[in-house]
């Protein structure tokens, strides 16, 4: 799909995270400025999340509790950038194998290809493409 605003890109996410129930993985691909974390504000307003959502480049993982009202199969998004790492030695110690795991849990991986290969086969593999000016192709396969 083809989303022509920051706004729709962020709906498209809002629409996603309504509709998730616990357990999912996403793993997010695309270039800087493809619309990867602009779809995870969505995504995170979907689930309920008021806080605002920055990309964790730098601490490489933030946690959101959920609100209890919203889903009770949820109780936590983690929004990991790995961004900065150069391959999956570097996540090592960050516990993801137990984050992912836990059914209560929703995860959304930005450049999800540096750790493919360790990456749990059953996920959401979302692809973002600049197209121009705002315009972002969205494609999205799995689950």
């Amino acid at each position: 799909m083809v989303t022509k605003s920051a706004q729709e890109t962020q709906a498209l996410g809002e629409k996603i995270g309504n509709n998730l129930k616990g357990g999912e993985i996403l793993a997010l691909y695309g270039e800087l400025g493809s619309g990867k974390t602009t779809f995870l504000q969505g995504l995170a307003k979907g689930l309920g999340i008021k806080e605002r959502i920055l990309s964790p480049t730098f601490i490489m993982m933030r946690q959101y509790p959920l609100a209890i009202n919203h889903q009770p199969s949820i109780m936590n998004f983690y929004h990991i950038d790995l961004y900065r790492i150069e391959n999956e030695k570097d996540i090592e110690g960050l516990g993801l194998e137990e984050i992912w795991s836990d059914p209560k849990n929703i995860i959304a991986i930005e450049w999800a290809e540096k750790i493919k290969k360790v990456l749990p086969k059953k996920r959401i593999d979302i692809f973002f493409e600049y197209v121009e000016g705002e315009e972002r192709r969205i494609m999205i396969n799995g689950q």
